[in-house]
Formats: C-alpha cells, structure tokens, sequence
C-alpha cells in the first residue's frame, strides 16, 4: 500500500515557462492537485481551454481521507471520464444505520428508486480517486488537449493584477514567475492563496475532537454506514464504521474537548480502542490515523477578481453528511462552463460573479445541515443533550421521531433557487426538476439520460414540438427530442402529469427553465439570462 503513497505521479520537470526571456501567461492555472484541482483541470481541458495545474507535491495524499463519495459528484466525475472506474473500485452503498448504545434506532435509504445510472454513495479512498484523476489527465494530454501538471511547483507570491494574475513559483531548481488571465485556487483548507491575498473564513470553529482510525481486516459488517450514539466501546461519545476498498475500513470515534493530542495517537490507545470496539481475537492492521477538529465556515464572496476559489479553499463543513469533497465537485461544475464562455468571450466576466452566489448559496447549505448535525452529535446544553436522547429514545418505536435523528444529513445535489440565471418555470411540472436543479437522470432509449447531457446549451423536448436547432447569442443549442411513451421513468420524473415539457438546460446538467410547450422568444430570453447577458 505505501508504494502508491511513495511514487510520484507527477514529477518535477523543467518547464519552458522557466527559461522564457519574459513571462508567459496561460488562460487558466489551477493551484492545487487534490481531487477538486484535478477535476477543474480536466473540465476545462475536455473543453480545449488550456490549464496548468501547479502543486508542491508531486503524489497522492496520504492516508484516505475523503472516502465518501455521493451520486451527484459521481454523475460530474462520470462526465469527466472517472466514473465507471470509481465505482468499479468503490464499495456501492445506499443503506444506513443509527444505533443508539446497541439497539438499532433508525435506518434510511439514500436511493429508494431504481432507474439511475450512479449508485446513492461509494466508499473509496482519496488517493485511489486521485489516481484516476491523474491517469484521466495524461489521458487527455495523450489525445492532444491542452492540460499540465507541474509537480513540485509551489506558489510562494501572488499578485492580483486588474486582467491577469502574476504567481511567483518555487521549483528544484529555483524561482520562477508566471501569470494567468485566471487562477483558481484549489489548495485546500490551508489556502496559501487565501492567506497571501489577506482573505479569510466567517463561520464557527468547533472543539470537539474525533479520532479516525483506517484499519485492514477480513470482517462481515455488511458494506452500510453504522453510527452508533453511546455506545458501549465509547460511552458518551459517538462512532462512525465505513466498509472501503481492499478490506480497508474507517472507524471513527469521537473524544470530546480538551484531550492530550499527541496521547490519543499513542498505537496503544489507538489499539485500546479498537479493541474494545472489534473485540481482543480481531487481526487488523493499522493503515492510517489521524484526529480531526473541524469548522463550518466559508469566505464572504469564491470571486476576487481574476482569482476564483474552489473545494476547502472557499469553504469547509464538518465531515458529518460527506459534505467536503462532494460541495468541491459541485463548484468545479459550475464554475467550468461559464470560465469557458467568458475566455471564448460569449458571455461577460460578470457570468462568473454567478458562480459566488450559487456557489455560497450552497455552501451555506451544507454549512446549516452540517451545523445541524454537529450540535445533535455533541449537544453543547444539557437542554439539547436532553432533547437529543429523548429522539433517540422515542425513535426505536415511533415513526415521526426517526427524521429528527441527525447523525449527518448526507450530501445531497443543490438546487440553485432564487439564482439570477434561472429562467421562466411551469410549476406543473414535478418540483425536482424545477429551475436551478441538477438533470436527475433516467433510463433513456437503451441507455441514460445523463450521459445525453452536459458541456453544451441543450433544448430537451419531451413530447412537445420544437425546432430541430437553434442558434443565440452565438451558441448552438443543441436539441435532444424524447418520446415519453417509450421513456416512462423519464417522462414520470420530466412530466409528472403534464403531457410535454420543453426543458433548458445548462452546460452544468442544472435546468435553466422550462415549460409546458414550445416558445420561441421565452425560450431566447432564458439563454441570454443563463448567459448573464439579462
């Protein structure tokens, strides 16, 4: 296992930015070659926009990590080429469980219905996922589009310039300088970028400890999320059980304020632990640990000027709901397309103050739910530890209490309501696919919806008439007709009883508007507004 951590995929080279007579500006320039970072890259490189990526590393992160991954980021992986292989490794789960001491409290699917392409959840760690990335992005370059990974390259300086930015960068073999119409920052909760731009976080910072041990061992818990309130191999605390790949699983548990850091790392205690958890017999190998705290804050605005941030960058959530690596899948999908149209100068630079507000529009979100959930698992009253064990204890036999049990809302898609892009809407139509919602996939002639949409403006006539192209503001939209009759899943989620549907949707999978029939001038007037001309 430790060959992965210890191989570099990215490795230093000279570059021919280094010993250019002046400095040489790229389109775009990723800082950071995370998952988030990885994904921004290939996005935009798949729609030839050139990017180059910078990273001080030159390997995979160690240890898991993010391991929990949700069907929406994996719909935007899929687009990206890493689908198939993420959940052919990946540990597929839908079911979860909540005890309360050893009595089962509550247990919930995540994907009730059939008829999807992704599984609700996957399990796999961060470094198998940055792999893919990695392989996906020589991949490309082998194909001829426009992508780079310098390893070993890390900012040390950045100057935020009226139309460009200028980055100083430390190599192996010394400094160089560098600049880029635009940069996104993906370079994690730490932000170098953040801190040399003097920007910070608004939210709360919690004190609650939790120990993540990653373990290798043949056991038969069934591949489910186990969550256990009280129980009795950590009394008054909680813990979290995660089956992964190649017999790795996570336990998580948690230790409360004020603990000695460097003590509850000690193997023995470690050990102690787990042992109490597994029983004395269990053979296990400790592959990974490390103690989190952990914050619910974002920045004030992810645009300034020509620096746009992404992933933990712009804002971090406790890992209670897989909020993390799932929200930073999410801004790299929105923030791609509309970079693209802005460089190809199809839209104006304003578009991208759309991806701020969306952006923390969902963060905000995920910081509530993952607020929400933090306070139910380590109530910070004894009012709300009264309440919170009086839900646990009402929801073994009462059906209207197993909602209120909140052992993290897991990730969900966000739908973008209320933002200046979204168009006109037929509240006929079912509620989830509204305006600002993501596309939710269907069985689609033989194969599946989702792989029909993305990277483009598309029209999505279901059973309605329409035009067979449509060309405005310098696109070409293109038209993608459904027979619902042939499509029942598709037309019971599109239609719901209405009888056709004209769907506009983004480059991002997201529905910009819709309508019951066809209108032509509504229809242009939605595209200049999705473009941030209106």
């Amino acid at each position: 296992m430790s060959k992965i951590f210890e191989t570099p995929l990215y490795p230093y080279q000279r570059s021919p930015d280094q010993d250019a007579p002046r400095y040489v500006r790229h389109p775009v320039i990723v800082v950071g070659a995370g998952p988030i970072g990885l994904a921004a890259a290939i996005d935009l490189a798949q729609q030839d926009v050139p990017v180059v990526v910078l990273d001080d590393n030159d390997k995979v992160s160690f240890g898991s990590r993010a391991i929990c991954f949700a069907k929406r980021p994996l719909e935007i992986l899929d687009r990206l080429g890493c689908g198939d292989a993420m959940v052919e490794k990946g540990v597929t789960w839908h079911t979860g469980k909540v005890f309360t001491d050893t009595r089962e409290t509550y247990r919930f699917d995540l994907l009730p219905e059939g008829g999807h392409k992704m599984p609700a959840f996957i399990n796999l760690q961060q470094y198998h996922l940055e792999e893919f990335l990695v392989r996906r992005v020589r991949e490309l370059e082998s194909r001829g589009r426009p992508i780079e990974i310098r390893g070993r390259n890390r900012v040390s300086a950045i100057s935020n310039n009226g139309n460009f930015v200028r980055l100083e960068v430390d190599t192996p073999e010394g400094p160089y300088n560098v600049e880029a119409d635009w940069l996104i920052a993906c370079d994690g909760a730490g932000s170098p970028i953040r801190q040399m731009l003097g920007l910070d976080f608004v939210g709360k910072v919690f004190e609650d400890n939790f120990l993540i041990a990653d373990v290798i061992m043949r056991a038969d818990f069934p591949s489910e999320r186990w969550f256990w309130f009280d129980p009795p191999f950590n009394r008054g605390q909680s813990a979290l059980l995660h089956k992964q790949p190649d017999n790795v699983w996570r336990i998580d548990f948690q230790l409360g304020r004020d603990i000695d850091r460097e003590e509850e790392l000690k193997p023995e205690n470690i050990d102690r632990r787990l042992r109490a958890m597994l029983g004395e017999d269990v053979e296990y190998e400790l592959e990974w640990s490390s103690i989190y705290t952990f914050q619910c804050r974002r920045m004030e605005k992810f645009r300034h000027g020509r620096v746009l941030f992404a992933g933990d960058a712009a804002h971090q959530v406790s890992p209670f709901g897989a909020r993390g690596a799932n929200s930073g899948f999410q801004d790299t999908d929105n923030l791609c397309w509309k970079l693209k149209l802005v460089l190809d100068g199809t839209a104006p630079e304003t578009l991208l103050d759309s991806y701020s507000d969306e952006r923390t529009y969902g963060a905000d979100e995920n910081i509530l739910n993952s607020t929400r959930s933090t306070e139910f698992i380590t109530p910070k009253s004894e009012i709300s530890r009264i309440f919170r064990d009086a839900v646990l204890d009402l929801a073994v036999e009462h059906d209207f209490a197993r909602p209120l049990v909140n052992s993290g809302r897991l990730s969900v898609p966000c739908t973008y309501d209320g933002s200046v892009l979204n168009g006109p809407d037929d509240p006929a139509l079912p509620r989830r696919t509204r305006p600002g919602a993501p596309a939710v996939d269907a069985p689609l002639d033989g194969g599946w919806l989702l792989d029909r949409l993305g990277d483009r403006f598309q029209l999505l006539l279901i059973g309605a008439d329409g035009p067979e192209r449509l060309n405005e503001s310098g696109l070409e939209i293109e038209v993608l007709r459904v027979n619902p009759e042939k499509n029942p899943e598709l037309r019971a989620r599109y239609l719901g009883d209405a009888l056709a549907a004209v769907y506009l949707l983004r480059p991002d999978q997201h529905v910009a508007a819709r309508w019951s029939a066809w209108d032509e001038a509504a229809t242009r007037a939605a595209i200049r507004r999705a473009l941030g001309m209106e």
